[in-house]
């Protein structure tokens, strides 16, 4: 499949599964809360609009699902753009910059690496309790830090080139040097990485959910639907293979987006 044709399906089907994760829900008589203890774990069935089935609640599984795949992209895209924001502002002065503040930046960098993730989250956890808040935050404060590698990179390249020169030589400032010319140049390799971000922080929240560290019922994710799944999988398969086949190519999705603005990029270098 060619780079073009790689971008235009995936996007085509991430853009299906959020308007269908959007709308879906309203046009569903049900919702994502009411409890039938006289319909547990019933199959999909277009008879009573569980179009997914119900849970061991009673509870219409396709609604959940939107619901649960509206609050795993929701967390997904708001961490990465919080890393990206920090992690384009931190690596482009480090890397611009240089010496010892780049040296001293990039130690820290690998100090915030050095630490354990869940150990993080279960410290964010037992201080400020369960709030759907530290879910951006604990993603978000592990996330920026590749990013922040690879702008530094890129920008130690960039700052010999004859723009950056010449504006030193007119007097512009560090910080309007980074940001209006350092920066702009970085697009489109940030791009690239936050597709490839999105998924991982996607992961990031359904392990958490997993776990029980994430979304709170009756609030529910990708991860949480597959953590109940795994515990009705015998008497109902189908709590688990749905969730778990959403993620999969809402994930598969991502990364190949990601490859295929990757090629593109590379080839409009090489060009």
């Amino acid at each position: 499949m060619s780079a073009n044709r790689s971008i235009r399906v995936t996007a085509g089907i991430l853009i299906t599964i959020a308007l269908v994760a959007l709308v879906g829900p309203w046009i569903s008589p049900h919702d994502y809360v009411t409890t039938n203890f006289d319909n547990p774990l019933a199959p999909p069935s277009l008879g009573d609009m569980h179009l997914f089935g119900t849970d061991d609640l009673g509870r219409d599984l396709f609604v959940r699902t939107m619901l649960g795949i509206r609050i795993s992209l929701l967390v997904a895209i708001v961490a990465s753009f919080v890393s990206l924001v920090i992690g384009v502002a931190y690596g482009a002065i480090a890397g611009f910059v240089g010496g010892r503040v780049d040296a001293a930046m990039m130690r820290f960098v690998d100090t915030l690496y050095a630490l354990p993730f869940i150990f993080f989250v279960i410290l964010l956890m037992v201080a400020f309790e369960r709030n759907f808040l530290l879910i951006f935050v604990a993603i978000g404060a592990i996330n920026w830090l590749d990013m922040a590698r690879i702008v530094r990179g890129q920008t130690l390249s960039l700052r010999e080139r004859e723009f950056v020169e010449a504006a030193r030589l007119t007097g512009v400032s560090t910080l309007r040097i980074v940001f209006r010319h350092i920066a702009p140049n970085l697009i489109g390799i940030v791009i690239v990485y936050v597709t490839l971000t999105i998924p991982q922080a996607i992961l990031v929240e359904s392990f958490l959910s997993y776990l029980g560290l994430g979304v709170q019922e009756p609030q529910t994710s990708l991860g949480a639907l597959v953590e109940a799944g795994v515990t009705l999988m015998e008497r109902a398969s189908w709590s688990l293979l749905i969730p778990a086949t959403l993620l999969a190519l809402i994930l598969m999705c991502f990364n190949f987006l990601g490859d295929g603005l990757r090629d593109q990029f590379d080839a409009r270098n090489l060009s």
